[in-house]
């Protein structure tokens, strides 16, 4: 999780009505507004998946904003974080369940062949490039948000 912080001159409202209708323009997002009791708005911003596949392509980075209104001066507090979709968790936390049942029958010498080291080593070398690879894409998601809310809010 990434954290983004600044300050807009603007009210909450109006910043979450521009973000609103901007990002609707723009289509291929999904995004949500809630309005809280205390003058504040968090919102909620994705990628829309259009076909199940795109769920392993597009939809792996999500951003959760609030807006807090700042009661001495006419500003607006902006925190904007970045998560990982939940999917992609998923299937991290399921290759490395994977490859420790691997290692753990190597190491405990279960029906040990050089079959088993072979797959070990691969899933091994496919996870590390995995990690990798997702830890690039997000960075990457998480450039391309941000550049397209410094544009829409020309900060």
């Amino acid at each position: 999780m990434k954290a983004w912080k600044f300050k807009l001159k603007s009210s909450p409202k109006e910043i979450s009505e521009k973000l609103e209708s901007e990002l609707k323009s723009i289509g291929g997002f999904v995004f949500h507004m809630n309005l809280e009791k205390n003058k504040s708005v968090t919102f909620k911003v994705r990628k829309r998946i259009l076909y199940a596949w795109y769920i392993a392509f597009q939809n792996w980075t999500v951003v959760k904003g609030k807006l807090l209104k700042n009661d001495t001066e006419n500003r607006t507090n902006v925190e904007i974080t970045f998560n990982q979709h939940f999917f992609i968790k998923l299937i991290i936390f399921t290759h490395i369940i994977l490859v420790l049942g691997f290692l753990i029958a190597i190491i405990s010498g279960i029906n040990v062949n050089s079959t088993e080291y072979i797959l070990g080593g691969t899933l091994l070398a496919l996870g590390v490039v995995l990690c990798i690879a997702v830890q690039r894409k997000f960075e990457k998601d998480i450039q391309k948000y941000k550049s397209l809310i410094t544009d829409i809010f020309e900060i």
